[in-house]
Order: structure tokens, then C-alpha cells, then sequence
């Protein structure tokens, strides 16, 4: 067998020669509509505090996110996911301030619509922000998290968001029954516009540290455990997923992505709905400690992490990198 002539018939090789063949080819694209980018709002006037552990990302005042709001749509970015960050003077037991119609959020929302209707807004829906205890709900006696009465404070703070503008609120909290329960509340006040996208899938990832500082929403005591899910598994995903669906979720969420890609894939696999991707405060500083060590390049591999997390099947990234990718991508 003349294995110089097989090889000559066989060479893939040959579609990687010229660049527009490669362009031409290739199977997969990012471009900045596909991203959603992060924004943390604090109270006061000019204020853009760079968080220690994110280098490049900030804290920002309604004002300010103004300003950023305004370079995500100039490069295309297709929304803005907003978490408030309040002084601890301000957080109580369950997270009251969460649904005060002039509540932080709440007031971005409504700056941000009158300014950027073509921006999405979407409004992040948990408490650990807003609790003194930095758990994602109401605790009972012993310490653990009350879903029921967890439940109807979701229902009050997704109204609160609906009635200032939002697109889309997105539970991130893990509580059973969440997607039933704002829908729910969202139809009995006259807001079925408002979408709903479910973190469905969010698991109790080591890669959460650097939000915890930029949101101050670390718990005091213990830890998530006991409603995010075990990183161990993947036929849990499904069942999830599953539920919010027939609670009458929009588009589902997997939280972290870069670990997680093998999920993104199942969960694509497996429902019609949109698939979205985080890629988390840890996913966004570990590039960024590698490229400012020069182990990496910044650009190339950015790119490349989105690029993966598109190529499992994510329909759109909220990313701390979309106004740098959407630059580089042109």
C-alpha cells in the first residue's frame, strides 16, 4: 500500500491553506450582538470604582453606567445585566430595598430606558445583594433558606422591576419554583411582555469569588451548597432545566460556562428554547492575571473562550469582556 498516495487524497490540511478559505469554512461566529454585559451600580453621582479583584471592571453610579450603557450600544452589544450593590447600612433580613420601587435598580432601569430604548435590560432577581446575611432569600430559625416566603419577595421584586421598564428579569437564586411564581406575578399585574430567563442551571462554582467582592454578597455564614448545584453533576442540568421549562421559563442559563461547556451542549441538545452562557467574574480575572503575567494574550484567548462557548451551543454570553471583544471583533 502506498501510504504517500493515501495521504495525498486525505490532507484537511488543504481547506486551512488560504484565509478566505478558512473564513468561507468556518462553522462558527462571534460578533458583539451576541453579548450581554455585566453592570454593578452603586449610589452616588460620578462614581466608577475599579473592583481590586476584576481589574477593568468598575462599580458604577446610575450616571455613570449611563456612559457605559452608551459604548455598548455604539458597538452593537445587545444588553446590560444589572446588579445592585448597596452600603451594608442598607441590607436587613430579607432584602427589603430589592423591590422599592425607588430602589437603585430601579431607578437605572428607568434612566436607562428613557436613554437607550434599544438597549435590553435585564434585571438580575436575588437577595444576597440586599440581605445582611448575604444569602439569596428569607432564613428561617435554623438558618436555612425559607423558598416560600423566598418566593413571594421574588414576586414583589420582579413586579417592582417590571413597573420600571425591564425586558427581561433573571432569577439567579436557585429556588424552587422561582420561573411559576414571577411568571405568575408578572401576568396578575398586567406585565406579560416581560420575559423571564432562568438561571436553571447554576452550580456552587469556586469561579464566583471576584463577584462576591464587586457585589459584596459573599454569606456570612456557610455557604450555597444547599441550592446551587453539585459541579459533580450533569443529569441533574436536565432536570432543572426541565422544570423551568414547564414553569414557563424564556430562555434558560448556565452558570459558570468555561467549566460547564459539556452542559451548555446538553442542554442545547435538548430544548428549543435560547441557551444562554455566563462567563463568570473568575473566567474573566484568571485571563486577565495570565495576560498581565504575559502567559497569555488577552485578545487571542478571550476570543477563543467565547468562541467555545458559542461553538457548544450558547445562543448569547454575558460577559464581563463584551465591550473589549465587540472592539476586537471589529
Amino acid at each position: 500500500m502506498n501510504l504517500l498516495n493515501l495521504s495525498s487524497r486525505h490532507e484537511p490540511r488543504r481547506l486551512r491553506r488560504h484565509p478566505a478559505m478558512r473564513r468561507m469554512l468556518r462553522e462558527h461566529h462571534l460578533r458583539a450582538a451576541d453579548f450581554i454585559l455585566p453592570v454593578f451600580l452603586v449610589e452616588g453621582d460620578g462614581v466608577r470604582t475599579e473592583i481590586s479583584s476584576m481589574p477593568g471592571v468598575f462599580r458604577h453610579s446610575i450616571d455613570s453606567a449611563l456612559q457605559l450603557c452608551a459604548e455598548a450600544v455604539a458597538r452593537g452589544v445587545s444588553g446590560v445585566l444589572l446588579f445592585g450593590v448597596l452600603e451594608e447600612h442598607c441590607k436587613d433580613a430579607v432584602g427589603t430595598l430589592s423591590w422599592d420601587a425607588a430602589g437603585l435598580v430601579q431607578r437605572a432601569i428607568r434612566a436607562i430606558r428613557d436613554n437607550y430604548p434599544q438597549l435590553l435590560i435585564i434585571a438580575d432577581a436575588c437577595f444576597c445583594e440586599y440581605t445582611a446575611h448575604g444569602h439569596c432569600g428569607v432564613l428561617d430559625a435554623g438558618g436555612d433558606r425559607d423558598d416560600y416566603a423566598t418566593l413571594e419577595n421574588l414576586q414583589r421584586q420582579a413586579i417592582s422591576y417590571a413597573e420600571a421598564g425591564v425586558d427581561i428579569v433573571a432569577p439567579s437564586g436557585m429556588v424552587d419554583g422561582m420561573v411559576m411564581a414571577i411568571r405568575e406575578a408578572l401576568d396578575a399585574a398586567q406585565h406579560p411582555q416581560v420575559s423571564i430567563l432562568s438561571y436553571a442551571v447554576k452550580y456552587a462554582s469556586a469561579f464566583y469569588g471576584p463577584f462576591r467582592d464587586a457585589a459584596d454578597s459573599a454569606p456570612q455564614f456557610g455557604d450555597r451548597k444547599g441550592y446551587q448545584m453539585d459541579p459533580a453533576n450533569r443529569r441533574e442540568a436536565f432536570r432543572e432545566m426541565t422544570l423551568d421549562i414547564q414553569e414557563g421559563c424564556d430562555m434558560v442559563m448556565v452558570k459558570p460556562a468555561m467549566a460547564y461547556l459539556d452542559i451548555i451542549r446538553d442542554l442545547r441538545e435538548r430544548c428549543d428554547l435560547p441557551v444562554l452562557a455566563y462567563q463568570v467574574s473568575g473566567e474573566y480575572s484568571m485571563l486577565q492575571a495570565a495576560a498581565r503575567a504575559g502567559w497569555l494574550d488577552l485578545q487571542s484567548s478571550v476570543l477563543e473562550s467565547l468562541l467555545g462557548i458559542k461553538r457548544a451551543g450558547g445562543d448569547a454570553i454575558i460577559t464581563y469582556y463584551a465591550l473589549a471583544a465587540a472592539d476586537w471583533l471589529g
